[in-house]
């Protein structure tokens, strides 16, 4: 028999066997699925390649998710810097209509995001069907510069939300289908530090486009939309010329570099994008009887409903008396600083291959930070508050997409249909959580709100602590009554022979 070949480059970080970046073990699973033109390359030749494939796909697929994930929260962020120019006015609504025109975003936004996440798993050019998705999106944004009641805003935001809906949950599953358990971690910190940017600059932007109020005759509202409406749309279509296909098909790749983005997938968790037949609707049905799902669910929504601090978030900077200019000024730093964070604690995470104390510190920040701005109304320490906030609130929310995508890997389908159901049923939040944020400048309700959601998301978070250490302990029992009641669990069989374990808790 052929000797198995082993990257002399592979690592193991640390004593929980998180291994080294762009590495990958061959001998993880039977050299007999070990790609054939891989054969030949000595150990040397196949750790080169590996990195020299990890360099490849960060500079094409990263940098476009991470553009069209600023447009994306720019364009959904701007109906909140619209109100500091004066759309309530413009169009009579209330402080509760308001609120109504951002939540119901989320109503188109969150049930389609499901199947496109299933549609996903079977298309062969996902880029051009996120891209897709983009431009749409820009058209419909712009198109919020024409309304001119309160009934046309909620129709184009429910459109609006509709269109949106492909992205977020399509670019995780989209990413976690190139990138190891190494390497992940990182990559999805790189999104959201694209969204920190967004938020950053989309307030500068608004900034500066709401200086055109009243050129040619058009509110600066309406600019802010046009503006940045059109922009989407263009950048859209530049990126679908950029973005490549699924590893097994993609035509940026050579050969060899093809067979191995399958391997390293594959050799983790027993499959990859276009290597399996289990169908879409099966895969749903799996996704549904995983019991971890249920609490990673409850675990999202919790932390979705601190996370949408973020639409009111120039509300509550401009509650500490800030002209409106200056007010958007002021959310900037927040989110730079919450860009730097979240890519540190993800290089921790997949460096240490932890995620459970990461998500506790961050429940403690926020909890102290919430309880600043109801407790007094030094302007000093408000500030500071809302600047650790973004981070503290929404940091869990990049371990728990990572846990999702590890946890609930096979089958392909199972992995897209738990990525969405998480995303799109912990998101409900966002529907009432925009009605909390009222009576400024303390917001007792929204404030007293997040923190006790902060809570449970530390307990429900234990409890699925405890679940998934008891299944890596029947896992290690080598009883095969125990091994059935994991794989009845979510576990495969192939991930069994894999040796494969729930890792980072």
């Amino acid at each position: 028999m052929e000797e198995v070949k082993k990257d002399p480059a592979y690592t193991v970080a640390d004593e929980n066997g998180s291994s080294a970046e762009g590495q990958v073990d061959v001998t993880s699973t039977a050299h007999g699925r070990f790609p054939q033109c891989l054969r030949g390359l000595s150990d040397e030749e196949i750790a080169q390649l590996s990195r020299t494939l990890v360099r490849k796909i960060d500079l094409l697929v990263l940098p476009t998710i991470g553009i069209l994930y600023i447009l994306n929260y720019i364009d959904r962020q701007n109906l909140a810097s619209a109100k500091l120019q004066g759309i309530t006015d413009d169009l009579n609504m209330t402080t509760e209509q308001f609120a109504t025109a951002i939540s119901i975003l989320f109503v188109g936004y969150l049930p389609f995001q499901i199947p496109s996440n299933l549609i996903m798993t079977k298309i062969h050019r996902p880029g051009i069907y996120i891209c897709a998705a983009v431009a749409l999106w820009g058209c419909i944004s712009a198109a919020t510069a024409a309304v001119q009641n309160y009934a046309s805003l909620l129709a184009v935001r429910a459109i609006l939300g509709a269109a949106e809906a492909v992205f977020f949950p399509g670019a995780i599953y989209y990413l976690s289908a190139w990138y190891t358990k190494a390497e992940l971690g990182k990559r999805i910190a790189g999104l959201y530090i694209a969204q920190q940017v967004g938020n950053a600059f989309g307030g500068l932007f608004a900034a500066a486009i709401l200086q055109l109020d009243g050129v040619h005759g058009i509110r600066g509202w309406r600019w802010l939309f046009i503006i940045e409406g059109a922009a989407t749309v263009g950048i859209g279509v530049i990126c679908a010329c950029i973005m490549p296909e699924f590893p097994h098909n993609s035509r940026i790749l050579s050969p060899e570099q093809r067979a191995l983005a399958v391997w390293r997938i594959e050799s983790e968790s027993g499959a990859a994008e276009g290597t399996e037949k289990e169908s879409t609707l099966r895969g749903f049905a799996k996704a549904l009887s995983d019991p971890k799902l249920i609490l990673l669910i409850l675990c999202n929504m919790f932390s979705q409903v601190q996370g949408s601090i973020a639409n009111y978030f120039p509300t509550l900077v401009a509650s500490l008396n800030f002209s409106h200019t200056i007010s958007l000024l002021l959310t900037a730093p927040p989110y730079i600083l919450a860009g730097a964070v979240y890519y540190g604690i993800m290089y921790y995470s997949d460096r240490k291959n932890t995620a459970y104390p990461i998500i506790l510190a961050c429940i403690s920040i926020s909890v102290i930070m919430y309880i600043i701005p109801m407790a007094t109304l030094d302007v000093g320490a408000r500030y500071f508050s809302m600047v650790m906030l973004p981070f503290a609130s929404v940091g869990p929310q990049l371990l728990l997409y990572k846990t999702i995508n590890l946890h609930l890997a096979r089958p392909v389908s199972k992995r897209a249909a738990a990525s969405a159901l998480v995303n799109a049923i912990g998101g409900t939040s966002n529907i009432w959580a925009s009605y909390l944020y009222y009576a400024p400048p303390q917001f007792y309700a929204a404030f007293g709100t997040l923190m006790a959601s902060a809570l449970l998301l530390g307990v429900t978070i234990t409890v699925y602590r405890w679940l998934v250490l008891r299944e890596n302990k029947r896992l290690d029992s080598d009883d095969p009554v125990q091994i059935a009641k994991a794989v009845k669990g979510g576990v495969t069989e192939e991930m069994v022979q894999l040796n494969w374990r729930y890792e980072m808790y």
